[in-house]
């Protein structure tokens, strides 16, 4: 195919080429009706490429398939038989995916290491997840994907399950043996799914992990915006093979998306499928220099302990490791993720991708170059020299993997919608929780509806709190109080 057109960029500068006029929405007419501080914001292309996908970027009849072109390149640009675009960002791919594969009541065999996007699928969904338990580094306190025979036992033990899903690459760049987990599926005739929503870049670069579907998945759902140049809410997700319907997958995304997609979307991900095919070679070459330097600067300051293959993959932990996310355990020093990173943005204005108890990290991409690599480093050395400044936060009483492992007693879909209460902290253990417990970032739950809580989890959670960890979807995001499940 050829990658050097964009039909969604296209089919913009034909709009304007022709001076279309717009009586439809959005009310503010190409920026003509938008109060002019926003623009002076936002910018007039913003609002001038804000339109409408049908009667607007195509016609009525979208007759011009510029939807369609696009989508075709970009599964023709990583190896898909079909991809579909989403403007509602992972969370909803991932959930469409989901839907394509079980239904209510019906078996999903689930690595727990999930985003809460997953949960919230299966609370949407109504469907059972059998929980495949990730493999976990007591010494670091880091959970990494399953491996395939893990896969294998959760599938042989439930083989009325209709399929199985894994994250991978998870936030800090940890892989799965995706290879070998696909085979374990289709050894039982069962698809696969795939939450790579950080693994946009993945099929561009021969160093990088091998991606979902080279691996042999059947679904995969990426978000564009997080590793790749697409405007945030930007994903796709991509099949192959005859496992999974791509007429199902397609009537699920339609009966969870928005019926007003972003055109601005669209473009950003169509635009960034061809520079990829076009130049993501030659960029990811250079970022992935970039992280080398960048690993081995941060390596030289004392107590920055930069997690690569030696601390992240091998038997029991990850199978493999993306390079860009640079990930530097502080533990050593006596202070907090959650300190250091705040103190990298009140004094340096230096944002970074996650903080953890023990944990910061910076997200590298092909976006960045010597002057933000320079600006990072020279941050990190002031951290560095003003270590002792931010000693002393809280202790969190992380649990031991036996201890972080709920049981679930009732659906997810029940808990949630079921009848619930708000109890104080100290009656919650023992209760069944009705809302998701999630430090965030990286977004994946501690506890979920339907779980029991226990005491140790609940000590770690509040304990998390107190030394700056942020749970947003608690009720009480304090946690004083905890909102639970009424038993009958």
């Amino acid at each position: 195919m050829d990658h050097s057109h964009a039909p969604v960029l296209d089919a913009l500068a034909a709009y304007h080429r022709e001076d279309q006029l717009p009586f439809t929405p959005p009310g503010h007419k190409q920026g003509r009706g938008a109060d002019p501080r926003v623009r002076d914001v936002l910018g007039d292309a913003v609002f001038r490429s804000d339109l409408l996908a049908i009667s607007g970027l195509d016609d009525r009849m979208s007759s011009g398939k510029v939807l369609e072109r696009a989508q075709e390149l970009m599964a023709d640009a990583v190896h898909a038989e079909q991809t579909f675009f989403s403007t509602c960002g992972s969370s909803l791919s991932v959930k469409s995916a989901m839907l394509s594969v079980a239904g209510p009541g019906e078996k999903l065999v689930v690595g727990r290491d999930a985003h809460k996007s997953v949960v919230s699928g299966l609370i949407l969904s109504g469907v059972r997840p059998i929980w495949v338990d990730p493999q976990w580094d007591a010494s670091r306190h880091l959970a990494h994907p399953p491996t395939a025979e893990a896969f294998a036992a959760r599938l042989d033990e439930h083989p009325d399950a209709r399929g199985a899903l894994v994250t991978s690459p998870t936030p800090y760049g940890t892989c799965a043996d995706l290879t070998a987990i696909a085979v374990a599926c289709h050894d039982r005739g069962k698809p696969l799914i795939v939450d790579e929503a950080w693994g946009a870049h993945l099929p561009f670069h021969p160093d990088l992990p091998t991606w979902a579907m080279d691996s042999g998945a059947d679904v995969c759902v990426t978000s564009v915006h997080k590793m790749g140049a697409g405007l945030e809410q930007g994903s796709v997700f991509h099949q192959q093979g005859n496992l999974v319907d791509p007429s199902v997958l397609k009537a699920r995304e339609d009966l969870l998306g928005t019926t007003s997609p972003s055109v601005l979307l669209y473009a950003g991900l169509d635009g960034w499928r061809r520079q990829m095919v076009e130049h993501g070679h030659a960029l990811l070459q250079d970022a992935l220099h970039l992280a080398s330097r960048v690993r081995a600067e941060i390596s030289a300051i004392p107590g920055f302990d930069v997690q690569g293959p030696d601390e992240f993959t091998g038997p029991g932990l990850a199978h493999d490791l993306d390079p860009l996310p640079v990930v530097i355990d502080i533990a050593g020093l006596g202070v907090t993720g959650y300190r250091a990173a705040d103190w990298l943005r009140e004094h340096h204005r230096v944002n970074l991708h996650l903080s953890d108890h023990r944990r910061i990290s910076a997200q590298l991409t092909f976006a960045d170059d010597e002057d933000t690599a320079a600006r990072l480093l020279t941050a990190l050395h002031d951290l560095h020299a003003h270590i002792g400044d931010l000693a002393g936060a809280p202790a969190v009483e992380v649990p031991s993997p036996a201890e972080l492992r709920l049981e679930l007693v009732v659906l997810p879909r029940d808990a949630f919608f079921g009848p619930a209460e708000q109890v104080p902290a100290s009656e919650a253990a023992g209760r069944v929780c009705a809302e998701m417990l999630t430090p965030y970032p990286p977004g994946i739950p501690a506890v979920l509806p339907g779980e029991r809580i226990t005491s140790p989890v609940l000590d770690y959670l509040r304990s998390g709190v107190s030394a700056g960890m942020v749970v947003p979807d608690a009720a009480d995001s304090s946690l004083k109080s905890v909102r639970v499940f009424i038993e009958e």
